[in-house]
């Protein structure tokens, strides 16, 4: 009776214990880069689900000189997902250009966040008959950037 009874113990706690084994959460906040190279720094998520951080690009259309800008976004919070959709909005200090981001953080097969996101980059133009290639749109894929203290 003892074995049995420490068996279902056993068992209980194990069911207890396993979604927590399994279910690792995705996480914005830290440092990310991307397939591109480019560099993303996302700041603590609040309790509504907004964030900051700041953007260095690899990658311009421009000739001027690459510099960080800021990013602006939110998260959805509805039921605490683990591996939660989001956006953001890029305001670009060297072009006259804002890009939107919208994505979701992954947690893959190996444990590993990746970060899946499309994007939208709108350009200023002279004119509005100049309106239709003022608009790109493209994906980039973010892993997190590792420290060397990690």
């Amino acid at each position: 009776m003892i074995h049995a009874t420490s068996s279902v113990l056993l068992l209980l706690s194990l069911a207890l214990l396993a979604p927590g084994l399994t279910a690792k959460k995705c996480s914005l906040t830290g440092k990310w880069i991307n397939d591109l190279g480019s560099n993303m720094t996302i700041g603590a998520v609040n309790n509504k689900g907004e964030f900051s951080g700041s953007y260095l690009t690899a990658v311009t259309s421009t000739s001027n000189e690459i510099r960080v800008s800021p990013l602006q976004g939110t998260q959805n919070n509805i039921n605490r997902n683990s591996q939660p959709t989001f956006g953001f909005t890029v305001n670009w200090k060297f072009s006259e250009s804002t890009t939107v981001f919208t994505g979701q953080c992954f947690v893959d097969k190996n444990g590993k966040e990746v970060l899946k996101t499309m994007w939208l980059l709108r350009s200023r133009v002279g004119d509005i008959g100049d309106d239709w290639k003022a608009t790109m749109v493209g994906n980039n894929v973010f892993t997190r950037l590792r420290t060397l203290k990690e």
